[in-house]
């Protein structure tokens, strides 16, 4: 395994704040910032995944942020690899890093150092999941993974569809189960697990609340570009929630006030899948969103890098 500095992870929900928490601590324990967002690593989708901005990383390192092109092949094996070259670099200067996103299995991946299967992405067999997804729907199509794979469909929410389609993806090509090729792990690196959370209502205020700052920000425009760049809809990179909504707009077929309606109902759904793969960690120390936020985490951070008691 890479050389691993002392590792602290910032999770939680979509628009809970972990952004700006992680710039806190980065700047008083003299961190690097690692994100684990998996739709943040496209380049000219700055706007609607609420990367951070130029002002930010240049006032704190940011890694794995803006640096695939969005019609390129990503997933998280090279997720994987990529963030363990950034964290050996990051160990070698010294420094502590935090991962921060709500990108679980990405998460997972580094921090419980899965065993990825290597297949790449098969385009043609994507295209054809896809489209039995959109003419039978996510559920059937889940279960069908159910029935070749007990295991890996108990592991995948229903409605991840990417995922679904994913593992019927590498138990086509290989003939074999897909939790049988992702269930062998590494030596796991040593973390403090955090995550922030607060109420349901205040979480959608929030969503919401971003949604129409995305838009003030511009939002539209970079979909608009998107689009102009021959950027398919279908691509994964186009399931950040709101990218599919806004498109559909610009080519006429929703109104401007439906698709935002959409996207705010879409990212609540997405945090509340979120929340459902957070909860199974039972490593993760919960933080509540509040006036003592800040000074919580800075105890458990400072604790940690002492060496002290991480909880």
């Amino acid at each position: 395994m890479e050389a691993s500095p002392r590792l602290v992870v910032l999770s939680g929900p979509t628009a809970v704040g972990k952004s700006a928490l992680a710039l806190e601590l980065a700047e008083r324990f003299g961190a690097e910032i690692v994100s684990a967002d998996s739709r943040q690593v496209y380049r000219g989708m700055e706007i609607g995944t609420a990367a951070p901005s130029l002002a930010d990383r240049a006032r704190i390192p940011h890694h794995l942020v803006s640096y695939v092109e969005p019609d390129e092949a990503y997933d998280v094996a090279r997720y994987q690899r990529d963030a363990d070259a950034v964290l050996a670099e990051i160990a070698h200067r010294g420094r502590p890093a935090l991962l921060v996103g709500g990108s679980y299995h990405y998460i997972q991946a580094v921090v419980e150092r899965l065993h990825l299967p290597g297949v790449p992405p098969q385009p043609a067999i994507r295209a054809r999941l896809e489209a039995e997804a959109a003419a039978i729907g996510a559920a059937a199509l889940h279960a069908r993974l159910a029935a070749l794979d007990p295991a890996a469909a108990a592991a995948i929410l229903p409605g991840n569809l990417r995922r679904t389609i994913r593992a019927l993806e590498v138990i086509d090509v290989t003939g074999r189960r897909f939790s049988e090729q992702s269930r062998e792990r590494g030596a796991p690196r040593a973390a403090l697990r955090l995550a922030l959370t607060c109420a349901r209502a205040e979480l959608y205020r929030r969503i919401d609340a971003r949604v129409e700052a995305m838009l003030a920000a511009g939002w539209l425009d970079e979909v608009r570009a998107l689009l102009a760049r021959g950027i398919d809809r279908r691509y994964p990179s186009m399931s950040a929630s709101g990218y599919r909504e806004l498109a559909a707009h610009l080519v006429g077929e929703l109104t401007l006030e439906t698709a935002v309606q959409r996207t705010k109902f879409s990212t609540h759904a997405f945090a509340r899948r979120q929340y459902a793969w957070l909860r199974r960690d039972a490593a993760l120390v919960w933080i509540e969103r509040g006036p003592w936020m800040t000074r919580r985490a800075e105890e458990l951070m400072r604790a940690y890098l002492e060496g002290g008691d991480a909880a």
